[in-house]
């Protein structure tokens, strides 16, 4: 039976908004990962028969259609095409499903996945523009529902849903800090001891120097700082800036096929993606969806959560991996050991890419068998991946 594999997975190290990638395209960004995913891999781009590329803010410098500009900075053949696509904060994990599906339904052979934002050169929110995403009939459905503002151009809010979170689940304001705290020590640790190192492609910069590490990371920071920060999304809230993902720029790629073709074309699995699947959930709240979503990937997969050796549960607010722990009943040990995006920083179009390559680097450092990825996205959305270390 064929299957696909990941043979390649790398990244940049993630850069805090207006900070070292600040003056770097993400065009030109996408490209050098992609550059350093052939390098890598050793794959020839010339036999790349698609590459699906994560982007939220598709407009200015992200528009369009920035995954075939990417292939074209990058030096590869006119011949690989490309196409963009947007889930929302899982837009590359997205990516990563389709090219999966696309290798293993037999309409490619190899397929790269990944994505890019620039949040500091194409702020969030940058494509709504002057038009409304939000029609009549789409707020009529949700009018007088709590956290739903009707009367506001973006009336879903992902900061209210995440104290909505923290309400139904009884989560503190010290929960939310302690959890914000340890993200940021698991990633200092990680950089410490090099564990990102085999998955970082270091950027080179204008000035002649590189970004080479990771730049969210708040070593100074502690429990009394992290309580002075206010609640910006309620009054009597909280969630603060400390207790959510870093506004970043940075890119991931993945490359993806079936084990025959790696065989008979020299590539190595790192591993195969064993089941993959989207699941949706209230918008309003929006940020639930990756509990259903991890129930329906264990069903199909037909494994029980404590089977799963490291859980990556994207950190888009503190609320949402603790809901998600109390809701799997999952070992808190193995939740995100390396940090996540409170302290890493959360580039919405490439998130899902660096995620997966930052775990597949930690299944293959421990030994691990199957990792489980997750992520929440607007619109109350959420994908979830399991794979398994070949």
């Amino acid at each position: 039976m064929s299957d696909a594999v990941i043979v390649g997975a790398v990244r940049t190290p993630v850069g805090r908004r207006k900070g070292s990638l600040a003056g770097v395209h993400p065009v030109d960004l996408s490209a050098h990962v992609l550059r350093a995913l052939a390098e890598r891999t050793g794959l020839d781009p010339a036999q790349v028969d698609d590459v699906f590329w994560g982007c939220v803010s598709q407009v200015g410098e992200q528009s369009w259609n920035i995954a075939r500009n990417a292939v074209l900075a990058a030096g590869w053949p006119e011949s690989v095409p490309g196409t963009t696509l947007d889930r929302q904060c899982g837009s590359s994990q997205q990516a990563l499903h389709f090219a999966a599906a696309t290798v293993l339904s037999g309409q490619a052979d190899l397929v790269v996945a990944g994505g890019v934002e620039s949040m500091t050169r194409v702020p969030m929110g940058s494509s709504v523009g002057g038009g409304m995403p939000f029609s009549d009939q789409l707020r009529s459905r949700y009018r007088g529902v709590e956290g739903f503002a009707d009367d506001e151009p973006l009336p879903f809010n992902q900061g209210v849903g995440a104290e909505l979170i923290a309400r139904r689940w009884r989560l503190s304001r010290t929960q939310l800090d302690e959890f914000a705290l340890a993200s940021h020590e698991k990633a200092a640790a990680a950089q410490d001891a090099g564990a990102f190192d085999p998955e970082l492609t270091p950027v080179p910069l204008a000035d002649g120097g590189k970004f080479a590490a990771d730049e969210g990371i708040r070593r100074t920071t502690s429990l009394e700082k992290l309580g002075e920060l206010a609640t910006p999304f309620r009054a009597d809230g909280v969630v603060t800036a400390g207790s959510a993902s870093q506004i970043s720029d940075g890119a991931a790629a993945l490359a993806v096929t079936t084990s025959d073709w790696a065989s008979r074309h020299g590539l190595r699995p790192l591993a195969r993606i064993h089941t993959a699947v989207v699941a949706a959930d209230d918008p309003v709240t929006m940020l639930t969806a990756p509990i259903p979503a991890t129930a329906k990937a264990l069903r199909r997969a037909g494994l029980g959560i404590e089977e799963i050796g490291v859980y990556e549960v994207n950190e888009a607010f503190a609320p949402v991996p603790l809901a998600w722990l109390a809701e799997t009943e999952a070992d808190p040990e193995r939740l995100n050991p390396r940090g996540g995006a409170i302290a890493l920083g959360h580039p919405l179009g490439g998130s899902g890419a660096r995620i997966m390559t930052t775990m597949l680097q930690h299944m293959r450092d421990n030994g691990i068998r199957y990792g489980l990825q997750t992520m929440c996205e607007g619109g109350g959305m959420a994908n979830a991946t399991i794979v398994e270390l070949v």
